[in-house]
């Protein structure tokens, strides 16, 4: 898997093809995506960013909004993360997240729920919120960051992957590190995407990662089948 071949993820070989099959067996057109199934950029760049900077997770209490895959949730588990929680509204994706959970030896805990409304973090213990590529649409860039803020303010730490979509809050965020994620063609319409790991404004993620890394480039990925 591209930046993370330590990583492996059940993916669909053509998400375009995937996406039509879906829309027809539904009888609907116009539906998102299978998120479960595509490793997307901001998510690529959060799980490489988490396992180079295991001292931002080690210990924690972990919650992946907008999960998807899990590939964030299985990263900051890999980590060290003490517990991980991934959230989706997708039931497939839960079934995907407890698949590749499995197949990666990690222990995740996936919940079909929408979580964004609530006013406290769903997870008691939660000290560390992660969400990538959720910022692609007003009404959820919105809400999900309704949600990071009231779990900021409870005294989690927030970290954020995204290549700098329409809606993503940049006034609101800080840089930390920058990667270079390739093989985004079929999703995003490029070959690489610059894709940034922010930490919500007002404290320091850790204290290793108070100075940003923007510059920062993956190491060189090596050969893996999925």
């Amino acid at each position: 898997m591209p930046l993370i071949p330590d990583i492996r993820l059940h993916q669909a070989s053509d998400p375009i093809s995937l996406w039509q099959r879906t829309e027809l067996t539904s009888g609907r057109t116009g539906l998102d995506p299978p998120f479960w199934a595509f490793a997307w950029a901001g998510g690529l760049a959060l799980a490489r960013y988490l396992l180079d900077h295991p001292e931002t997770v080690r210990g924690r209490h972990a919650i992946d909004i907008a999960s998807g895959s899990g590939l964030v949730a299985i990263a900051a588990a890999k980590a060290g993360a003490a517990a991980v929680t991934a959230y989706d509204i997708d039931p497939d994706a839960a079934v995907a997240i407890r698949m590749n959970a499995a197949a990666n030896g990690v222990t995740v805990l996936a919940v079909c729920a929408d979580v964004l409304d609530q006013d406290n973090l769903p997870a008691s213990a939660a000290d560390l919120v992660l969400v990538a590529d959720a910022f692609y649409e007003r009404d959820l860039a919105c809400k999900v960051m309704r949600f990071v803020e009231r779990g900021h303010a409870r005294g989690a730490t927030v970290l954020v992957g995204d290549f700098g979509r329409d809606y993503l809050p940049r006034d609101q965020l800080t840089p930390l590190a920058s990667y270079d994620v390739p093989g985004q063609r079929m999703l995003e319409g490029s070959d690489i995407k610059r894709t940034t790991i922010w930490a919500l404004l007002g404290r320091p993620a850790t204290a290793a990662s108070a100075e940003p890394e923007d510059l920062e480039q993956p190491p060189q990925p090596r050969s893996n089948p999925r």
